[in-house]
């Protein structure tokens, strides 16, 4: 009897522990099969978000809203007969409860204690989840940009990219164009629009401004709506306004064609360099991007050579009464517009960057777009059997950013959320450029650029001015002085200039169809005397007497009279105009397009020098080697006293400088990874565009004071820039981020 009984004891205890222990098999399998599914789950949706909305009815993934407008998706493991989750253990198969175990997650209605924990949970789920996808994002990456290099290596450099390479060099050129467009239509517009001192200097500076804004708007844009359609936006804003301000007859009107113009040539660079960038192989980047730096010099020399031509033809002009006039210099801003509108013509016909495409999840479009760039390279190569091998690229993962619209919304309103959608988008990506990984850099080529800037465009616009007042000079060397002069019944029937006439006596004198052009006459005594069809520039009558005097058909308002007395003096049918303190002959308009003409052309050595050694030597180095070459070339300019010397250190700074520009362009593509690549070169482009604005304002101050001042800052901001450019990462050999 006993043993049986310890036979039955014995027995159960043997029964109870294999139940026990298949049951922990179970629940471990369980586990595992559950996490598997779970993970499965979660990838599916990760990429099918928007069609996990759309059948949100589905058994197997029904989820309901969440507070933050995302969706919670049901446990895939609590409907599974098979298997156990980890809020389950503890369960057997006749739902018993183990004492002491977990017995899961509380429900809402459990208690506000157990709430608030479920809330703490999620919370923290929710960040675990998007560090994990962040870090997967940045996997994807450097896998996707590793791949892409391969991939660019067997499509190869050729047709494809040559092609590109004109399409966007005529958007670079624009650029070029843009910055000479103002500078040399101020001396004709002037005349048509009265304008003093303070509306030209304004005037000169307003295309710096609106290019200024333009790169921050456009190179934000570039990172979210595709290079190939911001680029085309950008030129049609700048095509449309430059043809305006070629018609648009007032000051007011003219100024904010001119900014509306610069806004939209701003997204040129920026853009450009980037878009270029992303179909050039690592071996050949530096290279084709400094060639590309050629057309912005192109832009300058068809800015002078159309000036040239076109502006001291003033018979090539027709008015329509005195409201409506249309002189030569509006037909030199209307063909100043012919390479934005050849720009967008081509580029109308080449397709988006892959890398684009696959940064935003594309992957289709962007293979397409490689293919097409390996055949055309391999048909020109006389390889057209060649077939395209890539079959899979890596694309980056995608958060889907939901906007909530019904559909009863007002088109107004659907529109406003989309661009505050826009804009938020564009802002982060902006405040990425200043994370923790970018920072350093970010602060060091902020310097860089803003010391470039500040001495070039400070020194290139006060070459010019310099060179004027050695003419002014020079001129005022040599005027001639008359003294006590007595003439009577003498006809004055050409041209008076540059002379100063003192305490003169003129009777029944006549003056007709004359030009005045920087005359003076002071104490002089006028008695019955006749002007008629004067023509005057810096022209004065000071101190002097009218007796018995007409004036009829001339410029010679009363304010040219200085401290004068009119005794039974008359003024008849006086010109409509404006009272200009000079005006430059043809001659030397002449010499103001030659000048800028040989200081564009001047940058041609060092383009090509720059382009030749630039994946040679690193871009670190050409651009602190050019740096300093430039600082030690702005102490000769101490001895530029006469205007053959100054166009010639103008050349001399040009052609050193150009290297920098280059190699600053090339690492400012480099050093920035490709989903924000245009908004970190558009915000470093509208530093500099600022820091353009500060230095011309400021360098141009000085001229005739000193120039020790322009030199100092010049070669001071050239030494830091050269200084901090050793302190960036050197982006020679490395694939593109």
């Amino acid at each position: 009897m006993d043993d049986d009984e310890r036979y039955r004891d014995g027995r159960s205890d043997f029964i109870r522990g294999a139940k026990d222990i298949a049951k922990v098999a179970k629940k471990q399998v369980g586990k595992k099969v559950g996490r598997g599914v779970d993970k499965m789950a979660d990838e599916y949706v990760k990429r099918s978000y928007k069609r996990f909305e759309e059948e949100d009815d589905d058994d197997d993934y029904a989820g309901v809203p969440s507070n933050d407008g995302g969706y919670y998706r049901n446990d895939s493991r609590a409907n599974d007969d098979g298997g156990h989750s980890d809020s389950t253990e503890g369960h057997d198969e006749d739902d018993e409860i183990y004492e002491g175990e977990y017995q899961g997650i509380p429900r809402g209605d459990s208690g506000k204690t157990g709430g608030m924990d479920g809330m703490a949970v999620a919370e923290a789920q929710q960040f675990r989840d998007l560090s994990a996808f962040e870090g997967e994002v940045r996997k994807d990456r450097e896998e996707l940009a590793q791949q892409y290099e391969t991939i660019l290596q067997e499509c190869g450099h050729g047709k494809f990219q040559w092609t590109l390479y004109f399409v966007l060099g005529l958007a670079l050129m624009a650029d070029g164009v843009e910055i000479f467009v103002v500078g040399f239509v101020l001396p004709s517009a002037e005349k048509d629009m009265c304008l003093s001192e303070p509306n030209k200097g304004m005037l000169g500076l307003i295309v710096y401004l609106g290019m200024m804004v333009g790169a921050f708007v456009w190179g934000g844009l570039a990172d979210r709506i595709g290079r190939r359609q911001t680029l085309l936006i950008s030129l049609s804003i700048n095509s449309v306004f430059a043809f305006f301000s070629s018609f648009v007859q007032g000051y007011s009107s003219f100024l904010f064609c001119r900014l509306a113009s610069g806004v939209g040539i701003g997204g040129s660079i920026p853009i450009v360099f980037s878009y270029y960038s992303e179909f050039l192989a690592q071996e050949k980047r530096g290279e084709h991007l400094s060639w590309l730096c050629m057309f912005w010099m192109i832009g300058g020399i068809y800015a002078s050579a159309m000036a040239w031509a076109i502006i001291p033809h003033y018979g090539w002009s027709f008015q329509m009464g005195s409201a409506y006039q249309f002189h030569s210099w509006r037909v030199f801003v209307l063909v100043c517009a012919f390479p934005s509108v050849a720009a967008i013509s081509a580029l109308s016909t080449m397709p988006e960057s892959p890398r684009f495409y696959l940064e935003n999840g594309k992957h289709d479009e962007a293979w397409m777009i490689l293919k097409q760039v390996h055949d055309t390279n391999m048909r020109a190569k006389g390889y057209p059997e060649r077939v395209f091998s890539v079959t899979t690229i890596k694309t980056v993962k995608q958060i889907d950013e939901l906007v909530n619209m019904s559909d009863s919304a007002a088109w107004h309103e659907k529109w406003r959320l989309k661009l505050s959608s826009l804009f938020h988008q564009v802002w982060n990506n902006f405040q990425t450029v200043f994370s923790p990984e970018y920072r350093r850099t970010t602060y060091m080529m902020m310097a860089v650029w803003f010391s470039m800037s500040f001495s070039y465009y400070g020194l290139t616009v006060w070459f010019p001015d310099m060179i004027k007042y050695l003419q002014k000079q020079e001129y005022a060397s040599r005027t001639k002085v008359f003294v006590k002069e007595k003439v009577e019944h003498v006809t004055f029937n050409f041209t008076l200039e540059n002379q100063v006439h003192r305490q003169g006596q003129y009777f029944n004198d006549k003056f007709m169809n004359v030009k005045m052009r920087s005359m003076v006459f002071e104490d002089s005594l006028f008695e019955e005397c006749y002007f008629e069809d004067i023509t005057s520039s810096n022209t004065f009558f000071k101190n002097c007497t009218f007796i018995a005097t007409l004036f009829y058909n001339t410029d010679l308002f009363k304010y040219r009279l200085i401290n004068c007395k009119l005794i039974n003096s008359t003024f008849l049918h006086n010109k409509e105009g404006c009272l200009l303190s000079d005006v430059s002959d043809e001659n030397n308009a002449y010499m103001v397009y030659f000048v800028s003409f040989l200081g564009t052309l001047a940058v041609l050595p060092g383009n090509i020098v720059s382009a030749l050694l630039m994946d040679k030597i690193g871009r670190l180095r050409m651009l602190a080697g050019s740096s300093v070459i430039s600082c030690i070339s702005c102490f000769f300019l101490s001895f530029g006293n006469s205007e053959s010397a100054m166009i010639a250190l103008l050349c001399l700074f040009g052609g050193i400088s150009i290297a920098s520009w280059n190699s600053l362009d090339v690492l400012t593509v480099e050093l920035y990874p490709s989903h924000n690549r245009t908004t970190a070169f558009g915000f470093l482009n509208a530093l500099c565009k600022l820091a353009a604005v500060l230095g011309i304002s400021i360098f141009t101050s000085f001229v005739g004071i000193t120039k020790a001042v322009p030199i100092l800052f010049a070669s001071g901001a050239l030494a830091a820039g050269s200084f901090l450019a050793l302190k960036l990462p050197e982006t020679r050999g490395q694939v593109l981020q």
